[in-house]
Formats: C-alpha cells, sequence, structure tokens
C-alpha cells in the first residue's frame, strides 16, 4: 500500500522522516536503519549524498522498501545526474515499486562533499519535477519518446520558507506547483515567525490548496552542530535563544529533541501545513522521540 498517497489523501497529519544511507557498502547497514526508524511513519525519504560521498540513495530506497511496509521516498538530485540519468532512474525506481521521488538540486559540491567533483546540472529542481511529472501524466519521456506503461510515481520538491524577497520566494513556489509537485518539504524551521509569515502568504495565494506543504524539524545533537548551522544558515535561520538552550542542556540531544518537538507542535497547529518531516542528520533514531513529544 502506498501509504503516502493514503496519507495525503485522508487529510489527515503527514508524518515523514529523513534517513542517510550508510558511507560504506554493508546492506546490513541498511537493514539496521530500517529497524531504528519508527514503523508508524508514512514515508520513509532517502537523502542522496547530503553532506558526503554515502552509499546509494537507490539502492537504500530498495532495500528500505522490500523491507518496510510502508512508502519510501527517493531523492534524487540533479547536481549529480543529466537528464538521462534522471529519466532512467526514476523508470527504474518505479519499476522497483518506489512510490515517490524528491526532486531536489543538491548542495553544491564545494561545500565540502566533493569538490573535485565536476557537477551535472543539465536541469534544475523545477525543470526535473516537471519532467517527472509529465512522465507521470502523460507517459512523455525526457527523449521526447513514449512510455510504456506510464510510471506510477509522486513527485516531491523543495520549498524555502526563508528565502526573501517574499515576491521572488512565492514566484518559484508557484512553478513548482504548476509544474505538478504534488508535496513540498520546506528547510528546518527554527524561527516560527519567519515560517508563519511565509505560510500566511502562501494560504493568501491558495497555495496550500494546490499541494501539501510539510515543514521540517531538525534535532540538533551538539553545541558545536548547532553553531556551525547557525553560521552556514544551512538549515534555516537559527536563532540565539536555541544555541543558548543547547548550551546550557546538561544533554545536549535530549534538548535538541525537545526543541524539535516544540517546534513540530506550533507547526502543525498552523493552517495549511500538511505535515511534519523529521530531518535527521544522521540520526535516524532521534525521529521516535520527536514523534513521541510532539504528539505526532
Amino acid at each position: 500500500m502506498n501509504s503516502l498517497v493514503e496519507a495525503m489523501n485522508s487529510g489527515r497529519l503527514i508524518v515523514t522522516a529523513e534517513c542517510l544511507p550508510p558511507r560504506g557498502s554493508d546492506a546490513e547497514a541498511i537493514m539496521r536503519l530500517s529497524s531504528v526508524l519508527p514503523q508508524r511513519l508514512d514515508a520513509v525519504v532517502v537523502a542522496d549524498n547530503p553532506d558526503s560521498i554515502r552509499s546509494s540513495a537507490f539502492s537504500t530506497a530498495f532495500l528500505l522498501h522490500r523491507k518496510r511496509d510502508k512508502s519510501v521516498v527517493l531523492s534524487m538530485a540533479t547536481r549529480d545526474r543529466n537528464r538521462i540519468a534522471l529519466m532512467s532512474d526514476a523508470l527504474g525506481a518505479a519499476a522497483l515499486g518506489i512510490p515517490a521521488i524528491f526532486c531536489m538540486s543538491g548542495h553544491h559540491q564545494s561545500l565540502g562533499i566533493c569538490p573535485q567533483a565536476a557537477a551535472a546540472n543539465d536541469l534544475d529542481s523545477v525543470q526535473f519535477a516537471h519532467a517527472m511529472k509529465k512522465m507521470v501524466l502523460y507517459g512523455a519521456g525526457l527523449n521526447g519518446k513514449e512510455l510504456e506503461p506510464r510510471p506510477d510515481l509522486q513527485i516531491g520538491a523543495t520549498a524555502h520558507p526563508y528565502m526573501r524577497p517574499m515576491e521572488l520566494n512565492l514566484l518559484r513556489l508557484k512553478k513548482k506547483i504548476k509544474v505538478g509537485a504534488d508535496f513540498l518539504l520546506t528547510q528546518a524551521v527554527f524561527d516560527l515567525e519567519g515560517f508563519a509569515q511565509w505560510m500566511e502568504a502562501v494560504r493568501a495565494g491558495g497555495l496550500d490548496k494546490r499541494t501539501a506543504i510539510i515543514p521540517s524539524v531538525l534535532p540538533l545533537t551538539s553545541l558545536a552542530g548547532a553553531k556551525e548551522l547557525q553560521r552556514s544558515q544551512a538549515r534555516g535561520p537559527i536563532g540565539d535563544d536555541i544555541i543558548s538552550r543547547i548550551s546550557r542542556a546538561a544533554d545536549a540531544a535530549e534538548e535538541g529533541v525537545a526543541i524539535a518537538a516544540e517546534i513540530a507542535i506550533r507547526l502543525k497547529a498552523l493552517p495549511g501545513v500538511r505535515g511534519i518531516h523529521i530531518l535527521s542528520g544522521g540520526c535516524e533514531s532521534l525521529a521516535a522521540e520527536v514523534i513521541r513529544q510532539a504528539g505526532l
């Protein structure tokens, strides 16, 4: 059963979590990930080399899909693939029963993943989402040839609530919705006021009625990690109040989970929010505690 589609169609709160493939080639490590991730999730989103060179997101997604009875979402970064590879991997994923593709650009390789690598960037994330939706709806391949049968895939994309000015933010968001993104996962939310302003603008444009907007929370696990994120702002703005809480805590990871759960509680109360996505940063075991504390 495609639990992600069932959750989106039911109108209830959608709960998903991120999974990072292992850095090695041990299939048992992927099986252990499956046991760590809560079974109650509507989908597991397998990340695609977000921070370093890791095991294939494709193989990880397939092994998790075979192990679990819930949906697995395969992330695919246009940074690393041209349109031939994107089309081929998407068709292969659909053939293996993976029900959803998460279309993203990916962090630039010079940020530490592999500075020596040449990026593909044949398509941007909007073009990629558009191409995938055309494959699903019309059986139209990226090479212009008809596909038979058409792949049965849900299409996801990213949303960046803190990008300003707001007009340009909404313009890009509308593009992703227009090309057919079924769901949107946001950057990690730490600044609730800024996110609420974005959601207000999203609702004013009726965009929340056209796709499932799922904000993300990230359990911080250390003061050093929190400060690094604050400096880079890579996962959304982190305020000094959060840094202060982490620094005063006897256990930084426990406090990070508590902060993520508090943010999730406030997010799910906002009109237009369809679910909560729990980013892991490689600490998948924390998702269960965030779910418990936030009442998800």
